[in-house]
């Protein structure tokens, strides 16, 4: 097993390209109007047709129309959805692509409360809860109450990661993957080489140690 890679908010063809050459999983984009890393269709669509991609691509949403989803799925080819805002698992199930759901955290019962409402959800993002946004804020929350939720899927580890803390995140929560968005930017929707660079070596060495904590665990039955 290894920690998945999602580097989220691209927004420019060049920057696309420098996630799919990194060795990074997979690259989100952000179709919301209220983002500053929000983009159209169009843009999605020269993204995604220019830069010649080896990886997941993940469309980010917030409450969206019907027509949206058709469209990202038709007319981008978007491999998967992530809902960021109050759908319902039937809205959800309307993509007819593989989807993840974040879940906006403060304290354990936040996970526990919301989890069970979409189980039929591939995985789930784990942000901050901050009044007023549906995600993207940044900020960190209290990695520790994850190992106490119980979720049976995949978890997506997001807010406030950088390539300073994204070791420890690693360590601690053991996410199947982790999400990047502003810990790796020169300014919103402009991606930095050096720091994706580092956040990547960071995930790669963190699985490292756990795979050598594994094995000695093993070596010493």
């Amino acid at each position: 097993m290894r920690t998945r890679i999602k580097i989220c908010g691209i927004t420019r063809i060049e920057d696309a390209e420098l996630v799919a050459n990194s060795g990074a999983d997979a690259l989100g984009m952000i179709f919301h109007k209220n983002s500053p890393r929000n983009i159209t269709i169009n843009q999605a669509q020269n993204i995604c047709k220019t830069s010649n991609l080896y990886v997941t691509t993940v469309a980010v949403v917030v409450n969206p129309a019907q027509k949206m989803l058709t469209r990202l799925v038709s007319e981008v080819g978007i491999d998967r959805i992530q809902y960021h805002g109050d759908e319902t698992q039937q809205l959800c199930e309307k993509s007819l692509r593989p989807w993840y759901k974040a879940l906006r955290v403060t304290q354990e019962s936040d996970i526990i409360r919301q989890a069970p409402l979409y189980s039929l959800a591939h995985a789930f993002l784990l942000d901050t809860y901050v009044k007023g946004l549906p995600g993207g804020t940044g900020q960190q929350f209290d990695w520790s109450i994850i190992n106490n939720s119980r979720i049976n899927k995949p978890i997506i580890l997001a807010g406030g990661l950088n390539p300073d803390n994204v070791y420890k995140a690693v360590l601690c929560v053991q996410p199947y993957a982790v999400d990047v968005n502003s810990g790796v930017e020169i300014k919103p929707g402009i991606k930095d080489a050096n720091k994706i660079n580092e956040f990547i070596i960071a995930v790669h060495e963190a699985d490292q140690a756990l795979h050598k904590t594994r094995n000695e665990s093993q070596n010493c039955r």
